[in-house]
């Protein structure tokens, strides 16, 4: 991470990262997961499919899809916030769809969900330490007032448990109250945010867009390792398959030494 990001990160609890898909990985990435949510059923491998918004390993449907967990300007922040011990635990293609209703995802966290001690979030010899966070690739714009995903700035670093009955007892459906942001990247961004950070999402609003992103999350690789079964990782990259290993948290991955990581 360079001096401005740690500076953002560690006092808003999120990054938004433009343009960090080249236009030739956006216009394949997209391509892939259109054929991946578009697509009949019968003709995907049975590891590969859709619970409601949700699309099952979508990063390891197409190597497009697939090199995104690489992306040059996320990889060194990926290894600072796991202190080098990088692992991958899960990847799901979410996907807003006009031709599906669209409903609030309320206010929830790592902490509110599981208690203080289930994701970690500290600085040590002026880096970030994070055990517990996610990556979001965008595919598609979004645009102020279609809805989406919403954050409480600062979230990450309260000392103290949220009533439940602030911001609209947590379930935002319109107007967004003040104190959240509800956050509008552009095709090609990224957004970067800690599990423990306080995060909703606003029902879907246009009638003819979709909102398609990656939900990448990952984890120091000493932690429970992610819920990918081996048919999908058998489908896996090399580099892939060596960062969604788990190891012992003495171990140092090969891929961790690399500043730029290509698929094999």
């Amino acid at each position: 991470m360079n001096e401005e990001q740690r500076y953002l990160f560690d006092l808003f609890g999120f990054l938004h990262l433009k343009a960090v898909l080249t236009p030739e990985q956006l216009s394949a990435a997209a391509a892939a997961a259109d054929r991946y949510i578009d697509g009949a059923a019968e003709d995907r491998p049975p590891e590969f499919k859709a619970n409601g918004k949700g699309h099952a390993h979508g990063f390891a449907f197409d190597r497009a899809l697939e090199q995104l967990v690489f992306l040059p300007a996320v990889w060194p922040i990926v290894l600072e916030l796991t202190n080098g011990k990088p692992m991958l635990a899960s990847g799901t293609l979410m996907v807003d769809d006009p031709a599906i209703p669209s409903e609030a995802g309320p206010l929830h966290c790592a902490r509110d969900d599981y208690g203080f001690e289930s994701a970690r979030y500290e600085v040590r010899h002026d880096r970030i330490y994070c055990d517990d966070f996610v990556v979001f690739p965008y595919l598609d714009d979004v645009h102020p007032g279609d809805g989406g995903l919403l954050v409480l700035p600062g979230s990450h670093k309260s000392e103290f448990d949220r009533p439940r009955h602030l911001f609209s007892n947590g379930l935002i459906e319109d107007e967004v109250p003040q104190g959240i942001l509800n956050i509008t990247p552009a095709a090609g961004d990224a957004i970067v945010m800690p599990e423990c950070m306080t995060h909703g999402i606003l029902p879907w609003k246009p009638t003819d867009r979709r909102r398609r992103m990656l939900v990448l999350r990952y984890r120091p690789h000493h932690r429970q390792a992610g819920p990918i079964p081996d048919a999908v990782i058998q489908r896996l990259a090399p580099e892939t398959r060596e960062l969604v290993e788990s190891a012992h948290y003495t171990h140092r991955k090969d891929i961790a030494g690399k500043v730029r990581v290509e698929l094999g």
